[in-house]
């Protein structure tokens, strides 16, 4: 069954006593669960100067993400995303791997960890050098036409938008968590967009904006990923969104004990067995040199 991205009301989420622990009581547990399967979100790129979505009580802290039906349905909307994406892509594109996403793959090439489950669309883990990433989400450096399905490399794209519009400028004020620039209400006017290639249809990022559904196939490999595992540890997700939540719940009917690396509450909080409240930066890096 597809999973459709929705954004939920946190303040019906109850008010849970999680037990909290440090870094050490996380290198037993994976060391007695050798077969984790790690799902991450946006608080592990913060340290990678790309801000999250949400504050620690899971309340959103930037402006509303596209949605699916809006992109699709309106060409005007699409210039504005175009044109936000223009100048927020080459910040995202400058953005390095920060000490948690090493950590990770360093824990994963030991044999600490199992697959690695992001819902970010930075494609970090890859340029840390994580092995077996599955993109929830998708991921920003890939760009699909939504009507024959022809894929182009997101840079190729940024290369027409600059020769589409060699004049057009306006002023960044902030970048939010899905690559897209704040700009000024009237910034947009003569922005021009590009179309496919092959058909001259709507190009769209490989990512999957809220209102769309997360492929199946791709839910299917990480139902199997988590099945397979020995337990699940979240970093830097609130889980908000059900598309990642729906693994915890699943990991907890399969009676698989859960841990959890964030600051601030998660959906999962009363899932949990504990939870290491401190930056994911500060914590991976210290597990990885402790168990190696």
């Amino acid at each position: 069954m597809a999973v459709q991205i929705r954004m939920p009301d946190v303040r019906r989420w109850p008010e849970v006593e999680v037990p909290t622990a440090g870094w050490d009581a996380l290198a037993d547990f994976l060391a007695a669960h050798p077969r984790t399967l790690v799902l991450t979100g946006a608080g592990i790129s913060t340290g990678s100067g790309i801000p999250a979505y949400r504050d620690y009580e899971g309340r959103w802290v930037h402006r509303q993400p596209m949605q699916y039906q809006a992109f699709m349905g309106s060409e005007v909307l699409r210039r504005r995303y175009w044109a936000r994406s223009y100048l927020g892509w080459p910040r995202m594109q400058a953005a390095r791997p920060n000490p948690a996403h090493h950590g990770l793959a360093a824990l994963q090439h030991a044999g600490y960890l199992g697959d690695l489950v992001t819902q970010n669309v930075d494609r970090l883990h890859h340029k840390a050098g994580s092995p077996a990433v599955t993109e929830l989400h998708g991921t920003l450096s890939e760009v699909v036409c939504q009507d024959c399905e022809r894929r182009i490399p997101r840079e190729a794209l940024q290369a027409e938008l600059d020769a589409l519009n060699p004049d057009w400028a306006a002023t960044v004020h902030g970048i939010n968590p899905d690559g897209d620039a704040e700009l000024d209400e009237d910034a947009y006017d003569g922005f021009r967009i590009a179309h496919c290639h092959g058909c001259g249809g709507v190009l769209k990022p490989d990512v999957v904006f809220f209102g769309e559904s997360v492929p199946p196939a791709r839910v299917s490999a990480v139902r199997a990923a988590l099945a397979a595992s020995d337990a699940l540890l979240v970093v830097g997700s609130s889980l908000v969104v059900w598309s990642g939540y729906r693994f915890a719940r699943e990991a907890a009917a399969l009676g698989k004990p859960l841990v959890a690396i964030n600051q601030g509450r998660t959906r999962a909080d009363g899932l949990l067995r504990f939870k290491v409240e401190a930056p994911c930066h500060e914590v991976l890096p210290a597990l990885a040199t402790h168990l190696s």
